[in-house]
């Protein structure tokens, strides 16, 4: 259950404990789409089925957040209007005009809706209050948006905002490669991307390959960027950092599998849970120290 993406929100107000949390998410929990609905959002159990909505753990909670989206592909609805368009052609004498065709396709989706095929999935948070902290476990931002969005909705006292920092990911990245000092902690990996400024600009990606500084520094005072870059953390945490500060592709190393290995823990949930929020709460004040500490909202 290691979260492998993190999106990374400063938590400025917070007043609920693990009980209430749960009271609150209970009034918002999933619900299966009914009718014409082409989705439904809810919270789900981050455990399993019949679970509690909020996973607690001393002051670590879990929550996830699902989303049930009906299938109703195009192409089928517009198989079944051609069809459908065809009959009346038999019966008027001519074929559908624009408008007509566009009342057709509607008749037809609200007709499929109610037998379209419901996939779910589910996206995962960590809070921390005491630290601070709401990260959530998304690879995009909109996935991010929906957890949020509905926190707001969820909580009546309830507000974050995205990690800043004094330096930005690209910078810093930008300048360890080019020879600047990087911070003990961290270590430099193999997977690069360097970009051209603008929307068009050319991109070079290093995937498992050496860095050579040499080289790396040609493209880089030819006017590219770092955008990503493959680092690791301590000796424990493996990932890649982004130029809008998310860290993608985690992997906890060998040191900390064992750790997870010799866990007195009986449940291997609360194993993982308990040892992955131990470290990104070292991770994380050690990714804003290396870029130059953190920029706090006004409302913070």
């Amino acid at each position: 259950m290691w979260f492998k993406n993190l999106l990374v929100y400063r938590l400025n107000k917070w007043n609920d404990t693990p009980a209430s949390l749960e009271q609150k998410l209970s009034a918002s929990a999933l619900q299966s789409c009914s009718g014409l609905d082409l989705q439904s959002r809810g919270w789900v159990s981050p455990k399993a089925d019949g679970e509690p909505l909020v996973h607690a753990l001393e002051s670590q909670m879990m929550i996830s957040l699902g989303v049930e989206k009906k299938l109703l592909p195009a192409t089928v609805i517009n198989q079944f209007a051609k069809a459908r368009a065809l009959e009346i052609e038999e019966q008027q004498g001519y074929k559908p005009g624009r408008k007509q065709m566009k009342e057709i396709k509607e008749a037809v989706t609200d007709e499929l809706l109610p037998r379209a095929f419901a996939i779910r999935r589910k996206t995962n948070a960590w809070i921390d209050p005491v630290g601070e902290w709401l990260v959530v476990d998304a690879a995009n931002l909109g996935k991010a948006d929906e957890v949020v969005e509905m926190l707001i909705k969820t909580l009546d006292e309830f507000s974050v905002s995205p990690l800043k920092t004094e330096i930005s990911p690209s910078s810093a990245m930008t300048n360890w490669l080019m020879g600047q000092a990087i911070p003990s902690t961290f270590t430099v990996d193999q997977d690069c991307e360097l970009r051209g400024r603008g929307d068009a600009g050319a991109t070079v990606r290093y995937v498992r390959h050496t860095l050579e500084e040499e080289e790396v520094a040609k493209h880089i005072k030819a006017g590219k960027e770092a955008t990503k870059l493959a680092m690791t953390w301590n000796d424990k945490l493996s990932f890649v950092l982004h130029d809008n500060l998310q860290l993608k592709r985690i992997a906890p190393l060998d040191i900390v599998k064992e750790q997870a290995k010799s866990s007195a823990q009986d449940d291997a949930f609360d194993t993982d849970f308990a040892i992955m929020t131990g470290e990104f709460k070292q991770l994380l004040p050690g990714v804003i120290d290396a870029l130059g500490g953190e920029v706090r909202s006004a409302m913070a």
